[in-house]
């Protein structure tokens, strides 16, 4: 090859590079551009959602005070900080499930309160139930059911009716009724709100014993397993972001919360053979029936006993069917 060829050949090489190069320049460019465009619109959603995931604090804290139904928490423990500490980041960034509670919690709360109010238990409890079953429905592995996620024989000592029909472990108000029950017969054993919700979890005779065996005498004392060694602090975690939700990156916009149903009653002392039938004749389905009232168990309500029941329905016509 000629000198003259090999210097065009190079020249043309040169220029290709050249090319290449200043190809590559411009699509990290545009795709830099797209990346930050794409966190924009991110930014967007999460807003949207409540929660603002590129803007969050990559690292956070537990408060340094805290106090539960009204008895300080020893968070000058390490120990103790720590655990709160843990619970306090796990429900910070499991951002899906806390949303949620801070949209239910607006629906429910207010009912749940006058009761806890009326029995001299205090406001924090309503946090416990939030733990026990995200304010659903839900039935555990064991078998505990309802928004205070009782088992059967414990739900029957307080006097809630279990049935093949009804179930009141699923009727909020009666539920929570139960639940203070439990929760002042616990007070009255331990003389402190914070063992009172720990035996919640494990049960009285569990925490009397190890109350005993260890030589102790609080919660944040014992040595106890897993689930009940975080429970009050779940309980505590959740209480401090709902409260102060901005603080941990979580921004809820009042009218993206679930807001609570009006709905009136109906009392009942008769049998009723088809609630399918029944729901029409008040312009809503089934389901809808089964909505408000998650204590009816069966398409039917023989009702033996002729016992009075209060069935609700709602007052919003968009649950009606025409």
């Amino acid at each position: 090859m000629s000198e003259k060829k090999i210097k065009l050949f190079r020249g043309i090489k040169t220029i290709i590079t050249l090319f290449a190069i200043y190809g590559l320049v411009q699509l990290f460019i545009s795709s830099t551009s797209i990346g930050e465009q794409w966190k924009a619109d991110d930014n967007k959603q999460n807003t949207h959602l409540g929660f603002d995931a590129y803007n969050a604090t990559p690292s956070i804290s537990a408060p340094k005070n805290m106090v539960f139904s009204g008895e300080t928490v020893p968070l000058h423990n390490p120990e103790v900080y720590e655990r709160f500490d843990r619970e306090i980041i796990s429900n910070t960034f499991f951002h899906s499930n806390t949303i949620q509670y801070f949209k239910k919690a607006n629906r429910w709360f207010p009912i749940i309160e006058p009761i806890l109010k009326k029995n001299n238990v205090p406001d924090d409890f309503k946090y416990l139930a939030l733990i026990e079953s995200g304010l659903e429905n839900v039935v555990s592995p064991a078998g505990a059911s309802g928004f205070w996620q009782f088992m059967e024989a414990t739900a029957k000592k307080f006097d809630l009716e279990i049935n093949d029909e009804v179930d009141e472990r699923y009727h909020l108000e009666k539920s929570t009724e139960a639940a203070c029950k439990y929760l002042t017969n616990a007070y009255k054993r331990y003389g402190n709100w914070t063992l009172a919700a720990a035996s919640y979890n494990a049960g009285k005779n569990r925490i009397s014993t190890e109350l005993e065996k260890q030589k102790v005498d609080s919660y944040y004392q014992l040595l106890l397993n897993n689930e009940t060694k975080r429970y009050v602090f779940r309980i505590l975690a959740i209480k401090e972001l709902l409260n102060n939700p901005e603080v941990y990156g979580f921004k809820i916009k009042e009218e993206d919360l679930y807001s609570p149903i009006p709905y009136t009653i109906v009392k009942v002392d008769t049998s009723i053979a088809d609630l399918v039938d029944f729901a029409k004749s008040y312009n809503i389905s089934y389901k809808t029936l089964k909505y408000f009232n998650p204590w009816l168990r069966k398409p039917y309500l023989k009702n033996l006993e002729s016992k009075e029941y209060i069935i609700r329905l709602p007052m919003d016509k968009n649950y009606y069917l025409n």
